[in-house]
């Protein structure tokens, strides 16, 4: 088998992080409200909130991007892909009722950091 590193989403920490901010959650918080209290700790959250090129960056297992998608009522392909950007109003957190609008600032930024179309 090889080295090569397997193609990332470059975008997916960023929306991860604006689905957590949308509903006004701490990054423990967002485990429990995730249901996976069992599986999850804050550091992990951390590390899928991390730019992909940052040492400590982890992208969460399939299981756990389909409860973030569950979550915010939007479809996993909206997370993975990067064409893709997500709603402005996310799903009613049936919790608590209040979402915030999903935050773009930083997609510009990112955007503009990775202009050159670099892939890791």
């Amino acid at each position: 088998m090889g080295s090569r590193k397997r193609p990332r989403a470059l975008r997916l920490h960023e929306k991860l992080r604006q689905i957590r901010e949308a509903y006004g959650l701490s990054q423990a918080e967002m485990v429990s409200r995730l249901g996976l209290s069992e599986e999850l700790k804050q550091s992990d959250v951390s590390a899928f909130e991390r730019e992909p090129d940052e040492k400590w960056s982890r992208e969460p297992p399939l299981p756990h991007l389909l409860r973030y998608a569950r979550v915010a009522g939007v479809n996993v392909e909206a997370l993975i892909d990067d064409e893709l950007e997500l709603p402005d109003k996310l799903a009613p957190d049936p919790m608590h009722g209040v979402v915030r609008h999903a935050a773009k600032k930083s997609a510009k930024k990112l955007s503009r950091k990775h202009a050159g179309g670099r892939i890791n």
